[in-house]
C-alpha cells in the first residue's frame, strides 16, 4: 500500500532527526496554500551538515516516489536557508539565524504543529 503525502513528511521529519538537525518541526499547511501541504522546518549548524541532511533526503525519495523540484536560490550553496522542494512537502534547512529572522512558524500561523523536536507533548509525536 502507498504511503500518504503525511506518512511520507513524518517518515522525512524523523530522517532530520536521525541526521541531527535541531529544532525539527513538521507542519500541516493543507488548504493553506495552493503549492503544498506540508513544512518540514530543520536548523542547521553547517553548509556540511545541510548537505548531509540533503543526501539523507535524496536517499529516501529515491525510494518512495518523490523527486525535487528545482529551485532558484538568490546566491549558490548559500548557508543560511536551503530549500528541498518535493512538491507537497517542502523542507526548509535553515542557519539558526534565519529561522529566528524569518520566523516561518509564525508566519504560517494557520498552520497546525504536527511534530515539533521542542515540544514534550505527545500530540507531537513522529
Amino acid at each position: 500500500m502507498e504511503k500518504t503525502t503525511e506518512e511520507k513528511a513524518r517518515e522525512l521529519t524523523q530522517l532530520m532527526e536521525d541526521g541531527k538537525g535541531s529544532d525539527v518541526t513538521l507542519m500541516d499547511l493543507t488548504g493553506l496554500n495552493s503549492w503544498t501541504d506540508y513544512f518540514i522546518l530543520v536548523t542547521v549548524s553547517s553548509s556540511t551538515q545541510w548537505q548531509g541532511l540533503y543526501k539523507l533526503v535524496k536517499d529516501y525519495i529515491s525510494e518512495n516516489d518523490l523527486e525535487i523540484h528545482k529551485t532558484k536560490n538568490k546566491q549558490e550553496q548559500g548557508n543560511e536557508w536551503n530549500l528541498i522542494d518535493l512538491g507537497n512537502i517542502v523542507i526548509h534547512l535553515m542557519s539558526e539565524d534565519a529561522r529566528s529572522f524569518y520566523e516561518l512558524e509564525k508566519l504560517w500561523h494557520g498552520g497546525k504543529v504536527l511534530y515539533s523536536s521542542k515540544s514534550s507533548s505527545s500530540e507531537s509525536s513522529l
